[in-house]
């Protein structure tokens, strides 16, 4: 569908929004995907305590699910986001010799967004806004209707705190935990805190984005 088309089938920022988020999650695929490599690994380094022999199986877990998509022809979008953040998280592990860095990266990550989604707030350019410009073809056209730039800063919160949680319940666990417990204890986490959490935050922002009908462009003033 051409620019045009979506800005036509999307005429409140509402619509647009709730049609970007769900091109975003890969369904209920999407979420077995990302969670079957970070179990198979967990299970693996608690049941033998061999770290190569985990990475392995969690890598080639990964290269299985991918695989699995190209020969279906459908999209490997998310198998590869996934891919790629286990292939992160097994260099750190290997290079340390350490399980827990494993889960180091997503740390990382999730604290990173966390402060790039609130700068974006406290700028007023939230991030949610630019699913806006991506479908009306102006990436910033969206920023001159307040009421619009209002409405995503409160859908940048939303989406800003499954983040915001994970760093806060596994930093600590990563910092101060030990042994296989905080292994299976961040491996849990990572597993509750990822697609479940995400899909609780998209929840609540389509049940905002459900109360609300913003014109997707702001009214032409009369000459």
């Amino acid at each position: 569908m051409s620019a045009e088309a979506e800005e036509v089938a999307h005429d409140t920022v509402e619509a647009a929004v709730r049609a970007q988020l769900a091109k975003a999650f890969g369904g209920v695929r999407g979420i077995i995907e990302a969670a079957v490599p970070t179990i198979a690994f967990t299970v693996s380094w608690i049941a033998t305590e061999e770290l190569k022999l985990s990475l392995i199986v969690s890598v080639s877990l990964s290269v299985v699910l991918l695989l699995a998509r190209v020969l279906q022809r459908s999209t490997p979008q998310f198998v590869i986001n996934s891919l790629i953040g286990i292939a992160i998280g097994a260099f750190f592990a290997s290079r340390t010799g350490n399980a827990k860095d494993y889960f180091l990266p997503g740390i990382l990550w999730n604290g990173a967004y966390s402060v790039g989604m609130l700068l974006s707030i406290v700028t007023r350019w939230p991030v949610v806004g630019f699913l806006i410009g991506s479908v009306t073809n102006d990436p910033v056209g969206w920023h001159k209707d307040p009421g619009v730039v209002r409405l995503c800063t409160r859908l940048t919160w939303l989406l800003m705190v499954p983040c915001v949680v994970r760093v806060a319940v596994q930093g600590p666990v990563y910092l101060f935990g030990g042994g296989d417990q905080a292994v299976a204890a961040l491996g849990f986490a990572k597993i509750v805190m990822g697609w479940p959490l995400q899909v609780a935050a998209l929840a609540a922002m389509l049940s905002l984005l459900g109360r609300g009908r913003t014109p997707i462009k702001p009214p032409v003033a009369p000459a």
